[in-house]
């Protein structure tokens, strides 16, 4: 009874981690919310390495035909200068840009960047605060317009979701649409940048997995917690994407103004 409960709580959090880690509320902030809340120590990073894998796999799936196209045209550009396709090349070498500032900070602080519950709950005030105030805001850049200012600025956005709680698509989406970018290619390039910063961190924390000291024991929880957060991102990108068009990001906003302090309230 007691390993069905833990599959149980594995699969819930799965599932909360991947449902989350498409929309802008910080999936990282409310998988340690319900960890603290169901009393499951999570140790180490081999579970979170996991989750957000099986999230990349969602995102890797639904934006194939962009990467297909982008590699096709950047590989094209790079051999015969087509200026058909210099846009493609320009906007992989934006992402490559917007990569570094996380990247270089992560492996610098990223011991340092440890919070509890309550800053948890702060910081989901403050992605709030960010969402509020760029609900209303109607892009004109598209893929095509993006400059170099453009992705150093979102790179380091990201880089802030380096703080518990903050959203990394809510950091990126929402420096990207201050920046002018229509909704559509900032929520491209947002997650086009969650590609090479997830993958970084699976092969940096891969080793991290089968150190895990209680591996043996929770092989069923973990592959139970990636299987269902790997449909969860799926359906949760999904439903994001249509979310965006539509422009109700302050929807999300209130969500985070109610769930901070309740956060603090009660933890």
């Amino acid at each position: 009874m007691e390993d069905f409960i833990v599959i149980l709580k594995y699969l819930f959090l799965g599932l909360l981690q991947g449902f989350t880690e498409p929309i802008p509320v910080s999936s990282s902030g409310h998988v340690e919310i319900a960890a603290y809340f169901f009393n499951v120590d999570i140790q180490g990073m081999s579970f979170a390495i996991l989750v957000n894998t099986a999230s990349l796999f969602a995102v890797l799936i639904i934006y194939r035909h962009d990467i297909i196209r982008l590699i096709q045209n950047g590989m094209t550009y790079i051999k015969t200068k087509d200026p058909k396709t210099k846009a493609d090349f320009r906007f992989i070498i934006y992402l490559i840009i917007a990569t570094i500032p996380a990247g270089v900070l992560g492996v610098l602080f990223g011991d340092y960047l440890d919070g509890n519950i309550k800053t948890v709950g702060f910081t989901l005030i403050v992605t709030g605060i960010a969402l509020w105030l760029i609900r209303n805001f109607k892009g004109r850049k598209s893929d095509r317009d993006l400059t170099l200012k453009d992705a150093v600025i979102v790179g380091l956005a990201q880089s802030v979701a380096l703080i518990p709680g903050i959203s990394r698509s809510g950091a990126t989406i929402v420096a990207a649409m201050g920046l002018g970018m229509k909704q559509e290619t900032a929520l491209r390039f947002s997650f086009l940048l969650y590609i090479p910063v997830s993958v970084g961190s699976m092969i940096l924390g891969f080793s991290d997995i089968f150190a895990d000291p209680n591996l043996d024991k929770l092989v069923l929880p973990y592959t139970i917690a990636f299987a269902a957060s790997f449909i969860a991102s799926y359906f949760a990108l999904k439903w994001f994407m249509g979310i965006m068009a539509r422009g109700n990001l302050k929807y999300f906003a209130i969500y985070c103004f109610i769930a901070g302090p309740l956060v603090i309230l009660f933890s």
